[in-house]
């Protein structure tokens, strides 16, 4: 009795460990499939499990940054990637949080079929809208664009949606536009463009200001014509940089020597993804609004770069 009541026991501890385990597997969240999150942790950990066979790297599929941001927090991953514009408050939250690297900047795209009508963030109104996938950036960015535009929330129906779900109701005309905050080239605005003609939407000026006044970790950004098929026009948006990020619990050799992997492996993460990746020590030691972990301080330090630890 006392063996199976032992038994037991292990087996309900194991079940409340969750996702809780080994230190030798560092999991990495990734966002929605379809999303530049997704595909950058990929690549990354097939790269890290090749360097580090001592280790297993996995990725796992969240809501996107804020997910991220909460899960590095409840310690159910060990690195993830999210938002500038984030990060800040989740250190005040969570004084653990570390970053590695800047990455890439996001652009903030409005997404509509070429036939919708649509031309403007004033012509939503009375139209659905998906905003992203719950605790995504993409879903802070769009409910801060939407309300600096001045479009009520009384007049445009929103919905949570991550960007397969979005890219099809468009393309079936169930919505009306969806919002993006991913980088360049996004897969699955790129499929969308292959099967229905679609449009990307400019950020008026107006509220381009009001962001960029709301946080500096906003920047003005271009999404050049011909980015995606038909696209003939430049788009003007938001950018915010994506930054690689971990806690400080984490082993101070093995993030120096991922951040020596990040920038070695730089040519094998760009030809492996459709993203304008920046992966050059300046940029990705600029304007990141948190401490860099020890591990990848050290690394800046002996590529002669000093950045902020407090």
């Amino acid at each position: 009795m006392k063996k199976k009541f032992s038994i037991l026991l292990c087996v309900m501890l194991l079940a409340l460990s969750g996702c809780r385990i080994s230190g030798n597997t560092i999991r990495f969240g990734a966002a929605d499939i379809g999303g530049m999150y997704y595909s950058f942790a990929n690549t990354f950990t097939e790269l890290a499990n090749e360097s580090f066979p001592s280790y297993s790297f996995e990725s796992r599929t969240t809501a996107g940054s804020a997910a991220n941001l909460r899960l590095l927090s409840d310690n159910f991953i060990e690195l993830g990637i999210a938002q500038a514009d984030l990060i800040y408050d989740a250190y005040q939250k969570n004084g653990n949080l570390r970053a590695i690297a800047g990455l890439y900047t996001e652009a903030c795209q409005l997404i509509v079929r070429a036939d919708s009508g649509i031309d403007s963030l004033d012509d939503l109104s009375g139209h659905t809208v998906s905003i992203g996938a719950e605790e995504s950036g993409t879903e802070l960015n769009a409910n801060q664009i939407l309300e600096f535009s001045g479009i009520p929330s009384s007049i445009v129906t929103t919905k949570n949606m991550d960007y397969i779900e979005a890219a099809h109701e468009l393309e079936n005309g169930d919505i009306d536009a969806f919002f993006c905050t991913a980088g360049l080239t996004t897969t699955i605005i790129e499929e969308l463009a292959r099967e229905c003609d679609i449009r990307l939407i400019s950020i008026d000026d107006r509220t381009i200001e009001k962001m960029l006044s709301y946080s500096n970790a906003y920047s003005r950004y271009t999404i050049p014509a011909g980015t995606y098929d038909g696209q003939e026009e430049a788009v003007n948006t938001i950018g915010v940089t994506s930054v690689l990020v971990t806690s400080d619990s984490m082993s101070e050799d093995l993030i120096q020597q991922l951040t020596s992997m990040l920038f070695e492996k730089s040519k094998e993460l760009q030809y492996s993804t459709s993203l304008d990746l920046h992966l050059n020590k300046e940029f990705a030691t600029s304007n990141i609004p948190i401490p860099f972990h020890s591990g990848a301080a050290k690394y800046y330090e002996e590529n002669g770069l000093d950045v902020n630890l407090q």
